[in-house]
């Protein structure tokens, strides 16, 4: 049963908002469900991953127009990938990147195709809002889009990006929270914005690795955000992901063994973060929305929205058991005890 899996990015999810530490809830869902739609943010971990033929590796505003059957997906097991690096990346954070495109190509055998490096730096910036959010973009857009055509002209079926960007100190309060497990992912906000300009752009799965110098050794630092701390790089595990990610098909020239939104069985996110596009695309048609108690920045909820119908969940395991009793077609609410609840708690509008 086809089951999408969102954890946004840049809100501070306790799970699933630090370093691919939403991984074992992808692989637990995609048990469940037997097909399962996510993005990156869910599954990248710097130089950790996990490939599964189950999961469906989907950047994020093409998850959205997957939901809002717009596109569909394709597998695809052996992408030509285009590597598009900044221009402002220093000569070893440069050699560096490479360096791990080069491992790919032998140690995994990916199929590594063209790179691109543009022709002055992309100039990202980096922003958080009030409510503790972050955000950002990139002030070379041009170049940015240009590159990617470049690769796409080349031969690219699909494209890592890998941007400077602006380095923290170890010290600055935000950096220090995030490293303890109590703050947002400064950068991830941008990240998202860069990968969803390329991908609209070019109709081909991207996904985003920032380049950042390493950070001093911290002997207290939160597991969650441990696999940031392991490396040059967070390249490894987009370059898994995106080997194996799925065509981005234009829905109406579907065919045998696509994908499309009117397969989905369910739909799982964060109880307060329920007013994305793929969310309310779902609503609209009646696809069951699981919200899991999983604190964040974010307070939108299905009350706060009058969602009707959703099932409110304590965790991803009971999340799980839920998508595993609908995908057998069984009434959740039959495992409700005591009697005379009629399903697991459902939000009414």
């Amino acid at each position: 049963m086809p089951t999408v899996l969102i954890i946004p990015t840049g809100i501070g999810c306790q799970q699933g908002g630090f370093a691919g530490d939403g991984l074992p809830v992808a692989r637990l869902l995609a048990a469940a469900s037997g097909c399962l739609v996510t993005h990156p943010n869910v599954l990248n971990a710097a130089v950790l991953y996990w490939p599964d033929d189950r999961i469906h590796y989907t950047e994020g505003w093409a998850l959205d127009r997957f939901c809002q059957r717009q596109t569909a997906l394709r597998p695809h097991h052996r992408h030509c990938l285009g590597l598009l690096l900044d221009g402002g990346l220093e000569p070893e954070l440069l050699e560096r990147h490479r360096q791990v495109a080069a491992a790919a190509r032998f140690s995994l055998g990916l199929s590594i195709g063209p790179e691109v490096v543009t022709p002055e730096p992309l100039g990202v910036c980096l922003e958080q809002g009030a409510s503790g959010m972050s955000w950002g973009g990139v002030n070379r857009v041009d170049l940015l889009l240009d590159a990617g055509r470049l690769l796409q002209n080349r031969g690219a079926t699909a494209v890592a990006v890998v941007t400077r960007f602006p380095d923290e100190s170890p010290t600055s309060s935000p950096l220090q929270n995030y490293r303890h497990g109590r703050g947002v992912d400064a950068l991830a906000g941008a990240e998202a914005v860069i990968s969803h300009l390329l991908v609209r752009e070019l109709g081909l799965p991207c996904a985003h690795a920032p380049a950042v110098r390493p950070l001093p050794l911290l002997s207290d630092v939160d597991p969650r955000a441990a696999a940031e701390e392991l490396g040059y790089t967070f390249l490894p595990s987009v370059l898994a992901g995106l080997s194996r990610a799925p065509r981005l098909i234009p829905a109406a020239a579907a065919r045998m063994g696509d994908l499309l939104a009117c397969q989905v069985g369910a739909l799982v996110a964060p109880h307060g973060a329920l007013g994305g596009a793929a969310v309310l695309a779902a609503s609209e048609r009646g696809i069951p929305i699981l919200a899991v108690h999983n604190p964040s920045q974010l307070e939108v909820t299905a009350e706060a929205l009058g969602l009707e119908g959703v099932i409110h969940v304590a965790n991803y395991q009971e999340a799980a058991g839920v998508v595993l009793s609908l995908r057998e077609g069984l009434d959740p609410g039959a495992f409700q005890r005591p009697l005379g609840q009629t399903g697991p708690e459902r939000t009414r509008g």
